[in-house]
């Protein structure tokens, strides 16, 4: 059951992150990208929470799960304050 919830969060994320994607292909609004590479680091970040929980329970890999995280968060935070237009 565990499991099944961290590939459902996975799942969304990855699908967040494609249709994000798809958007900025179509229109090249830029933080369409940063919200589409957050959303792709964050599925990245799931996916190696399902094999560190369910797959390999014995070997720890929080330092990689936070750091996807972290570099997610950052380049969210990257596109929203440095690459906002200029009023």
């Amino acid at each position: 059951m565990e499991g099944t919830v961290y590939l459902l969060c996975a799942a969304t994320a990855l699908a967040c992150g494609l249709l994000l994607l798809r958007g900025f292909r179509r229109t090249r609004t830029r933080l369409l990208l940063w919200c589409a590479l957050c959303f792709l680091t964050l599925f990245a970040e799931n996916a190696i929470l399902f094999a560190d929980r369910v797959i390999f329970p014995d070997v720890d890999l929080l330092l990689v799960r936070r750091a996807l995280a972290l570099a997610g968060v950052s380049v969210l935070v990257y596109g929203l304050v440095w690459d906002a237009p200029r009023r």
